[in-house]
């Protein structure tokens, strides 16, 4: 088996994720880190909050808090609602803690000793009202490019273009809407990307089996042609400059841009994980102490791919150091809200937090990854959540699984009944089963998330099939025996949709298992015996609703509460 390592666009500080972000980089990575580790692959899944830039202070302001209690409590949340999402990190960490702080400081280094770093003297936008340098997105205006109002100081998010703040048109504090500014000298770090251009493009040309999505963003940067980079800022909160250990002479009160630090978070979370565990980090990301065997799979979606396929390379290849780099990036698109976008700021849409009190964790997970935002934006409205959830969950997996367990326990004890011999019916079902397992299990190996989940679901439904065509209650009236075969030979199904369930429904998986008396939840083999696994005279014994069905009442007071087709 082999090693893999996952991590999933790290979740920004500044308040709890909504269902977008979820379906676009955490959800996918967790339910294939599963779907791997099921296959009995030793993976390890990492993820931490991105803490620092001027979001985190522009939110903690907002609270009436200091930075670092805001992000204190803000990280707990995040972790927590990622717990309650079932996704299995095997590490959360946070980019302020003093593992990022030393890795960040130890890369501008090696950058600068291989000429890759630059001191200069740059023009700043400079609130006079606010007696403060304004960097990022502490600047809003209209961007140069597509004219869209309230761009960022550091990108578009109507055309997603990288900016800098001197950039935007008609310009304004967003600490206090003052125009009042000018532009000054100040004195910051660049990275020269522009030095290291022909490597960085010879890097993203030797990926191969890329989707289109990452690799044309990628070469859309590339192409239009990368500049020199800032890397630190006017800012209190966030990595120290250093130069050789020590601070930086005359940027005493400046940090490193949060760009430049977060993405080393995920070799920094990777340390916090070995210190608590006890593990080694460094055969994970260091190719000259072992981890040439890893295989490295970054899941993000879409507005997060240049930074990841141009500007975290810049770092790791300038670096001259022997760091691993990532194999596979799976982007996503956006999920969309009634066509709108769900946004952190301007609270629209359904929250991580929101979900969960109006449904169990795997009614979302089963939503966001059978629909998700995959090769295209995908829209999320409430009916058709409620038609998908009640077909595919109530009325094709639940009912069958419900359906042959009750029938067991009323009619045969309550346990796994002999007797019988299969015939064609079921040697026919075992092929589609086959077929539908080994599809299944193909498109998962692609991160076809989607496909994926047509194949789960076309599996459920041979079951319900079959027990139409099996009948085992009409057989039981005259050949208790061919009964026996149709009941057995459906309990066999429950415990294999419950393995091929496993991935994206963690919560009723188990459930599913316990009703025919199974803990195996390990990914099936399309060629082993899949309708032959449980034990005849085992105890089966019904788990209650598996999905209560979405009603039309609760899409109107959801609607209602959160904005709908009206909204």
């Amino acid at each position: 088996m082999s090693r893999i390592l996952i991590t999933s666009a790290l979740p920004y500080i500044n308040g709890i994720k909504h269902l977008g972000n979820l379906a676009g980089s955490m959800l996918p990575a967790d339910v294939w880190a599963r779907f791997k580790r099921a296959q009995g692959h030793e993976v390890l899944y990492i993820c931490a909050t991105d803490e620092h830039g001027t979001p985190a202070e522009l939110a903690a302001a907002a609270a009436g808090q200091d930075v670092r209690t805001y992000c204190d409590e803000q990280h707990e949340i995040q972790k927590a609602a990622g717990e309650a999402f079932g996704l299995s990190y095997d590490w959360f960490g946070r980019s302020s803690n003093p593992q990022n702080h030393r890795l960040t400081q130890h890369f501008a280094e090696a950058l600068e000793k291989n000429g890759l770093i630059e001191e200069r003297v740059d023009r700043m936008i400079y609130s006079i009202d606010d007696a403060r340098f304004l960097p990022d997105r502490y600047v809003e205006g209209t961007c140069p490019h597509c004219g869209h109002v309230g761009a960022r100081g550091d990108q578009c998010d109507n055309c997603g273009r990288l900016l800098d703040p001197t950039d935007l048109i008609d310009p304004y504090s967003s600490v206090s809407g003052s125009r009042n500014l000018e532009v000054r000298d100040t004195r910051h770090l660049y990275l020269l990307q522009t030095k290291i251009e022909p490597e960085i493009r010879a890097w993203v040309d030797a990926k191969s089996g890329w989707q289109v999505l990452a690799k044309s963003i990628a070469y859309k940067h590339l192409d239009e042609g990368l500049i020199d980079r800032g890397i630190t800022r006017d800012l209190a909160w966030g990595v120290p400059v250093t130069k050789n250990g020590f601070p930086r002479p005359g940027m005493e009160d400046k940090v490193f841009y949060v760009w430049f630090d977060a993405p080393i978070e995920y070799i920094a979370a990777t340390e916090e994980w070995a210190e608590a565990t006890g593990n080694n980090w460094r055969d994970w990301w260091r190719l000259d102490e072992g981890a040439e065997d890893v295989r490295y799979v970054q899941f993000m979606g879409k507005d997060n791919v240049a930074f990841h396929t141009v500007s975290f390379p810049a770092t790791i290849i300038g670096s001259g150091e022997p760091w691993k780099t990532v194999d596979q990036l799976k982007a996503f698109n956006w999920l969309n809200w009634y066509g709108g976008k769900f946004s952190t700021s301007q609270k629209r849409g359904v929250f991580m937090d929101q979900a969960l009190e109006l449904l169990p964790a795997d009614y979302w997970r089963w939503r966001l990854t059978a629909y998700g935002p995959e090769h295209a934006d995908s829209a999320f409205t409430w009916e058709d959540f409620q038609a998908s959830t009640n077909k595919d969950l109530a009325d094709v997996l639940g009912n069958f699984v419900n359906r042959i367990v009750k029938f067991a326990e009323s009619k045969f004890d309550g346990v796994v009944p002999e007797g019988g011999e299969p015939g064609p019916v079921e040697a026919k079902l075992e092929a589609d089963i086959r077929a539908a397992v080994a599809e299944a299990t193909e498109q998962f190996e692609a991160m076809e998330f989607r496909k994926a989940a047509v194949a789960i679901r076309a599996a459920w439904v041979l079951g319900n099939e079959y027990l139409q065509v099996a009948a085992p209650w009409t057989a039981l009236k005259t050949d208790r025996d061919q009964a026996a075969v149709g009941v057995r030979t459906g309990l066999n199904l429950v415990a294999l949709f419950a393995r091929l369930a496993a991935p994206i429904l963690p919560f009723t998986a188990p459930r599913i298992a316990a009703s025919v008396g199974s803990t195996d939840l390990s990914w099936p083999d399309a060629g082993a015996d899949l309708l032959n696994v449980l034990p005849v005279g085992g105890k089966v014994e019904a788990q209650g609703v598996l999905f209560a069905k979405i009603e039309d009442a609760q899409v109107a007071e959801w609607s209602e509460r959160f904005g709908g087709a009206d909204a």
